[in-house]
């Protein structure tokens, strides 16, 4: 019988992991250029699992008692995704298509520091995986609690492995510029969004929960 804890973990787990960011815009985008996809996906499946633990053995708690932290943490992810979002707007603007079967990407060293970067330099990561799963995951028992961050670790993995594959699949239609700018147009919009959201949050003297 699956555990009730599990499934809502699941559940809970999906509702924050799809939605639009700059982690899923990135791993949407390494998919479609077809640049290391399942290296990054397995990494930010791993991430997510090693701090959603991390939010279920009750280090969640002791992360949203430090408001310091969390400032100094929107003003640095700010930054990075206005950089960021600066870089996708630029390659909107230069314009690209696809290749298929010449090898475009970057270093396999490379994607994968920047997939580090675009998950680990965002505040909104930590709070979804280690704040708010921790929080939750504390209104169980101790074998309850690790049945709802397995949960959550499964839905991450579901969701990167799509979004993945989803990639792959519309890679076909890269071969014309104007999909390009298109993906990173959205790219970009999404990543100053979310730096404006974070810079509000900076100014209001904490993290708040990004759209």
């Amino acid at each position: 019988m699956v555990s009730t804890a599990y499934v809502q973990g699941l559940a809970m787990g999906g509702g924050l992991i799809v939605a639009i960011g700059a982690q899923n815009a990135f791993v949407l985008t390494q998919g479609v250029r077809r640049n290391h996809p399942l290296a990054v996906a397995l990494l930010c499946i791993l991430c997510d699992a090693v701090f959603i633990s991390l939010g279920v053995s009750g280090v969640g708690t002791a992360v949203a008692a430090n408001p310091i932290l969390g400032e100094i943490a929107a003003w640095g992810g700010a930054l990075f995704l206005f950089w960021y979002g600066w870089g996708a707007m630029r390659s909107a603007i230069r314009g690209g298509r696809l290749e298929i079967g010449t090898d475009q990407g970057d270093t396999l060293r490379r994607t994968l520091a920047m997939t580090l970067a675009v998950t680990l330099l965002n505040p909104h990561f930590y709070l979804d995986t280690v704040v708010l799963m921790g929080s939750i995951s504390g209104q169980y028992p101790a074998p309850d609690r690790y049945w709802f961050g397995s949960g959550a670790i499964t839905a991450s993995l579901i969701w990167f492995a799509c979004l993945t594959l989803g990639g792959g699949l519309l890679a076909p239609l890269f071969r014309k510029a104007v999909t390009w700018r298109v993906l990173d147009s959205v790219v970009c919009l999404t990543m100053w969004y979310l730096a404006l959201s974070l810079t509000r949050s900076a100014l209001a003297g904490g993290l708040g929960v990004a759209g």
